[in-house]
């Protein structure tokens, strides 16, 4: 995969944000980009926080998998 370093950024920065995002909103405040968001509704806002985390888990996750190593243990489970 080509710029791995850059997807685990990536996925890091939307677990990160999506996590403090949630905190946040127990307290009652948000983060300024993501005020958006909550003037949509808090439901809508909950769920595309829990959204963030969930992809940024996915894309650190799938950016770590070594495609080659588990291609070669499915062709020798296959045998």
């Amino acid at each position: 995969m080509k710029n791995k370093s850059l997807w685990i950024l990536t996925g890091l920065l939307l677990l990160i944000f999506g996590f403090t995002a949630i905190v946040l909103q127990l307290v009652g405040v948000s983060w300024a980009f993501l005020h958006f968001l909550d003037q949509i509704g808090g439901l809508f806002a909950f769920v595309m926080k829990v959204l963030m985390v969930m992809a940024g888990i996915l894309l650190i996750v799938i950016a770590r998998t070594d495609w080659e190593r588990e291609k070669q243990q499915t062709l020798e489970d296959e045998e």
